[in-house]
């Protein structure tokens, strides 16, 4: 299992969010601040299978809008591998 840490633009959020959502992720999203002029952005925990890690990653990737800015990213995207998981 791996977890997915993507930090994103607020304007990307709420697509990304609905997108995962519809393609079968559970998404858990967080708001928070970072980066240059301290930006708004949406931090997004995504537990996946091993398996489904790429698929995720295109629905965030397709679902971000393309920056004007050069030095603005897209997306920051973390996958971790997950040790050890249980829901109480």
């Amino acid at each position: 299992m791996k977890l997915i840490v993507a930090i994103l633009r607020d304007e990307d959020s709420d697509q990304v969010s609905q997108s995962l959502v519809s393609s079968g992720f559970r998404v858990t999203r967080i708001a928070s601040t970072g980066g240059f002029l301290r930006r708004g952005s949406t931090t997004f925990m995504i537990g996946v299978e091993d398996e489904k890690v790429d698929e995720a990653l295109d629905v965030v990737r397709d679902n971000c809008t393309i920056t004007i800015e050069p030095s603005l990213k897209r997306a920051t995207l973390f996958v971790l591998n997950v040790e050890k998981f249980s829901q109480i």
